[in-house]
């Protein structure tokens, strides 16, 4: 233990030095008076009731007491300490009976205002055998709505700080075996190295564990809320054996996945594989730890544009080098404009609005096509959007529902009622690549025998040839230019995209995707601005790595 401030564990006892700031009170389980007392007869009881703020001596105090209290394995005084009673009582007692924590010092840390932090050093005793366990975590004093007495504001990651709500901390022989988990190449994959696969190694565990042939062993792991969510390991007590799970993805490109999200806050990307549909990579850089690559739904922007392009080619109504007319500015149900109000002049074909990303020129086709499922039956039929990947972890299709009006015209450029991620996008840029949509996976469909995803139709060759160009285009002489420019050789294309979430006043989510010979990638970064500023480099250094 670092500091002043020590602890120590005695005969076997959990023991709390309660003094980290300046309390110099130990609780001893068997030992603590139940007046409240502690060793040296100064009083553990809370603040009494008042009213406004918690002072920095209440909320102290306060956290004194439930600490003392927790360490001495009295789950009833030390909920009587929360605002919630019921939900500290069990967690207190668990922590004990189902998290097998045999010995533990709690030490606090100095108060600001009316957070205070604390660490814990515990031991984990399981079937004989022991391991330690140390972490920091913090808690806040409140005032109680009906008592007016300074609270523990209770929230799980008081008990652990991974803890979300409903979880819980829990030991033991895990039901689903470990798993190795190999790239394409044979190359062992680990949390360690790759940080961004933690939850995508913990569902693989979940779902193939049993299925490869490991053994399992013993365990401290957080117990998530949904059923279908996998256990989150945070202590390996004694080892499994293993087997071995080959997946599609290649540790070069996760590699450079997990080097390009890192430099952007709120940023996601995924690789795959145009040829097979295979995912190469999975990467997350977000403050919630959600897996929004594979799982995020928000407007696409302008990456749409790749399947509104392709539905208008489709249908024969625009030819990349035909013109089109992008005026500064287009009503349908509403006014729609293009950034800057730029426009371009007349004669302007097809394939300079989609590199230059003219809204107001798609928009424009919105009459002449005349139905108002066009834009739907596109993304599904051809680029397989909707139709329930099975990838072999949790993902979520990307949605391109019926609209009409002001709506309809908002899902032309990806705004509305669109939703996407960083996985449903590159799998677009992978079809408009090859015109054939191939179901992203992750681990091979023969493991479970899961039925993979299958578009109804082709996307037409002259159609592909069109959408090819447009891209190529775009990240040569477009809107992806700056950042397609690092991106070496000449077989590459790339589609920007920016869309307006949270109001007029947000920055808009930054969103780019683009391919380089059999590799095609889009990330997306939540409030980063347009296309090329922030989800553009992301892509371009991944598409490099491939």
């Amino acid at each position: 233990m670092n500091g002043a401030a020590k602890g120590a564990v005695i005969g076997g006892v959990f023991l709390a030095l309660v003094g980290g700031a300046g309390y110099g009170v130990y609780a001893l389980v068997g030992d603590a008076d139940g007046d409240g007392e502690g060793k040296d007869g100064e009083t553990s009881v809370q603040a009494e009731k008042g009213s406004g703020p918690v002072s920095e001596k209440d909320a102290a105090k306060t956290a004194k007491a439930f600490l003392a209290a927790w360490a001495a394995g009295d789950e009833r005084v030390a909920a009587d300490l929360t605002n919630n009673a019921a939900a500290a009582q069990a967690a207190v007692g668990d922590f004990k009976t189902k998290s097998y924590v045999s010995k533990a010092v709690i030490t606090p840390g100095t108060p600001n205002g009316t957070v205070v932090p604390f660490k814990v050093e515990a031991e984990i005793t399981y079937e004989g055998t022991t391991k330690p366990l140390a972490y920091d975590s913090q808690l806040t004093v409140v005032r109680g709505v009906t008592s007016g007495k300074p609270l523990v504001d209770w929230q799980p990651s008081v008990i652990h700080p991974q803890l979300r709500k409903d979880e819980k901390l829990r030991a033991g022989a895990p039901a689903n075996p470990p798993v190795k988990a190999v790239d394409r190449n044979g190359e062992e994959l680990t949390a360690e190295k790759y940080p961004s696969l933690r939850q995508v190694l913990d569902e693989l565990r979940q779902n193939y564990g049993s299925r490869t042939g490991g053994k399992a062993g013993a365990e401290l792991w957080i117990e998530p809320a949904a059923k279908d969510a996998p256990k989150r390991t945070l202590l390996t007590l004694v080892e499994g054996e293993p087997s071995t799970l080959k997946t599609y993805l290649d540790a070069k490109v996760q590699a450079a996945a997990e080097q390009a999200v890192a430099k952007f806050p709120e940023a996601s990307v995924v690789a795959v594989q145009p040829s097979t549909g295979h995912i190469l990579a999975v990467a997350n850089n977000r403050k919630d730890g959600f897996n929004a690559a594979m799982r995020g739904n928000r407007a696409p922007g302008s990456t749409m544009k790749i399947v509104t392009a392709a539905m208008l080619m489709d249908r024969g109504l625009v030819a990349a080098d035909k013109p089109a007319e992008c005026p500064k500015a287009v009503t349908w149900g509403r006014e729609f404009h293009n950034l800057k109000n730029f426009d371009l002049p007349p004669g302007s074909s097809f394939a300079t609005s989609f590199a230059r990303s003219c809204n107001t020129a798609f928009i424009k086709q919105i009459k002449p096509v005349d139905d108002d499922s066009a834009l739907p039956k596109e993304a599904t039929e051809v680029f397989g959007i909707g139709l329930d990947w099975k990838t072999g972890i949790q993902s979520t299709d990307g949605k391109v529902p019926p609209a009409t009006g002001a709506a309809a015209a908002a899902e032309y450029i990806g705004q509305g009622q669109i939703t996407m991620n960083p996985l449903n996008v590159a799998s677009i840029t992978a079809t408009a690549r090859t015109g054939v949509f191939h179901q992203p996976l992750l681990v091979s469909p023969e493991l479970d025998g899961r039925k993979i995803a299958t578009a109804e139709r082709r996307m037409k060759a002259s159609v592909r040839q069109q959408l090819v160009g447009m891209m190529k285009l775009t990240a040569t002489s477009g809107t992806a230019s700056g950042a397609m420019a690092s991106v070496g050789g000449s077989d590459k294309g790339a589609k920007t995209g920016s869309a307006e979430v949270g109001g007029a006043d947000a920055s808009p989510d930054s969103w780019f995707t683009g391919f380089s010979d059999d590799v095609a990638a889009a990330a997306m970064v939540e409030g980063g601005g347009h296309g090329g500023e922030a989800a553009g480099p992301i892509v371009a250094q991944v598409l490099n790595a491939g």
